[in-house]
């Protein structure tokens, strides 16, 4: 298990310091078990979503979890199947049968593969923290919302025990941190509903759990135009929301784990997953948040051992012990899922006193982003429609600092008139800052001639050299001269490569 991690030796995040460390260890291998359990029923659910059996859903958890631990670029990171992905290539797999549904998923991790090669996770850098916090709010009421049709329609006994399995949850870590109380509320709920043969849905009413290992699976569809014309767009979806969804959740660790991930080989990383997934029958996935949260925050894991040994407990529970995992009580996972929404949101950025003092243009960004995520059900849609909120708020709040300042010390002619007019343009100039420049130019009354000078400002872009050349246009049709002082580099090369070869400028 060496191979899995470049990290030295004795980091804290390797993974031979955690075999060095039977705590340490031991802590790994029960998150991957608390995981596994949790990502049972949800895999069964995102399978029905998408219109195929189980199986394939369950299949793509455990061969992602297991490859993403080599592959990933983010240590105890959870990936399997989810309900973006579900939702993005259900159409396919509805409309077109199973064998093109796994063409889509093997095409879709070649392109998050060439994506990722090519610097797509250096984008993130571009992601506002606003969007970041309405990302990891959004993922609270989404998790808590698919719990929801648990709670619906049910025998009156599945409302004590979710209860009761939130008590363990909120007191046991106050006695004792020895075993994660997730697994504990679930082992708990699980016996009393035995004993007392209570009658309440359980895992096995969620469907039909395998009984056989994955094997290769090898789509059938021609290898031609136009099998690509059907799979490609699905595929590039699923590969573009798979990949925003993962390098989301990947900074949201790091942030909890105060560690940094390689973002890069993270996309590459699921990339391969999702291939390698597809070739062995699963309908591929991304990065799972709320059974990361459930690995990472309350179970305290912090290696890939976490992340392999969920892969491999989940085919253990589902193959070998499929009879006994069954007998879980829908309501002890209910209760863990409850409290990873809990845990996930961040109840700091709603508090009145938060909000008071947070721009509004930081909460409007972060509103925007829930609530396109909770309609829409598609984080890729909420963190998009965010971070295009966040630009039009910034490219507003900067052209409002761009200023033109008339300086009236200036040169005066011998008859006693003045000559020379002195403008002083202060700000960043791009195409939202400097459309109103021209009209801030006095060009009847203004003297023969006008100096612009430039040492405050910077040129960003082709539009703001466009506007120069309107202005010296303008003052040229008047008869007067224009000079443009005190560029700096930057601005003076770009200035001096555009000027006069815009359309329209004159």
């Amino acid at each position: 298990m060496v191979s899995m991690t470049h990290r030295p030796d004795n980091a804290p995040g390797s993974v031979l310091a955690a075999l060095r460390s039977p705590k340490r260890l031991r802590i790994e291998v029960v998150a991957g078990l608390v995981v596994a359990l949790a990502l049972i029923p949800e895999a069964i659910s995102f399978s029905i979503i998408a219109g195929v059996d189980p199986r394939v859903g369950l299949f793509a958890s455990f061969v992602m979890a297991v490859t993403i631990a080599f592959t990933g670029g983010r240590r105890a990171m959870i990936s399997a199947s989810t309900g973006a992905i579900a939702l993005v290539i259900a159409p396919v797999a509805r409309e077109y049968g199973l064998d093109y549904f796994i063409a889509t998923v093997i095409l879709a991790g070649l392109i998050q593969v060439t994506l990722s090669v090519v610097g797509v996770a250096k984008l993130m850098r571009f992601i506002p923290r606003s969007v970041m916090v309405g990302f990891v709010n959004a993922l609270a009421i989404l998790i808590f919302m698919a719990q929801v049709p648990h709670l619906l329609g049910v025998p009156w006994l599945v409302y004590p025990l979710v209860g009761l399995g939130l008590l363990i949850m909120v007191l046991l870590p106050k006695l004792t941190s020895v075993v994660p109380a997730p697994l504990v509320a679930i082992v708990f709920l699980t016996g009393a509903a035995i004993v007392f043969s209570l009658n309440v849905p359980d895992v096995g009413d969620e469907g039909e759990l395998p009984s056989s290992l994955p094997s290769l699976f090898i789509p059938n569809v021609p290898l031609n135009l136009t099998t690509l014309g059907i799979i490609a767009p699905y595929a590039l979806a699923m590969a573009l929301v798979g990949l925003m969804e993962s390098l989301m959740t990947a900074k949201l660790v790091d942030d909890i784990t105060d560690s940094h991930s390689d973002k890069t080989r993270e996309g590459w990383g699921q990339g391969v997953a999702n291939v390698v997934t597809g070739f062995f029958g699963g309908m591929g996935g991304c990065a799972m948040i709320g059974q990361t949260m459930i690995n990472v925050k309350d179970s305290g894991a912090r290696t890939r051992i976490s992340t392999f040994m969920a892969g491999v407990f989940l085919l253990i529970l589902v193959v070998g012990l499929g009879d006994i995992v069954a007998l879980i009580p829908m309501a002890a996972l209910v209760a863990v899922m409850i409290m990873v929404s809990v845990g996930t949101m961040d109840w700091h950025s709603i508090t009145p006193k938060t909000l008071r003092r947070m721009p509004k243009s930081e909460t409007i960004v972060m509103l925007v982003t829930v609530v396109v995520t909770v309609v829409s059900h598609n984080l890729a849609y909420g963190v998009i429609a965010g971070v295009l909120t966040a630009m039009i708020a910034f490219a507003h709040r900067v052209a409002h600092f761009t200023e033109v300042i008339k300086v009236y010390e200036a040169d005066i002619d011998h008859d006693g008139t003045i000559d020379t007019r002195v403008y002083r343009v202060v700000g960043a100039l791009f195409f939202a800052s400097s459309n109103d420049l021209v009209y801030q130019f006095d060009y009847v009354d203004d003297p023969h001639n006008v100096v612009i000078d430039m040492s405050e400002a910077h040129i960003w872009d082709a539009s703001t050299v466009a506007t120069l050349d309107a202005i010296t246009t303008k003052y040229a049709a008047k008869g007067k001269n224009v000079e443009i002082i005190g560029l700096n580099k930057a601005s003076e090369e770009r200035h001096g490569r555009l000027s006069g070869h815009l359309a329209g400028s004159h």
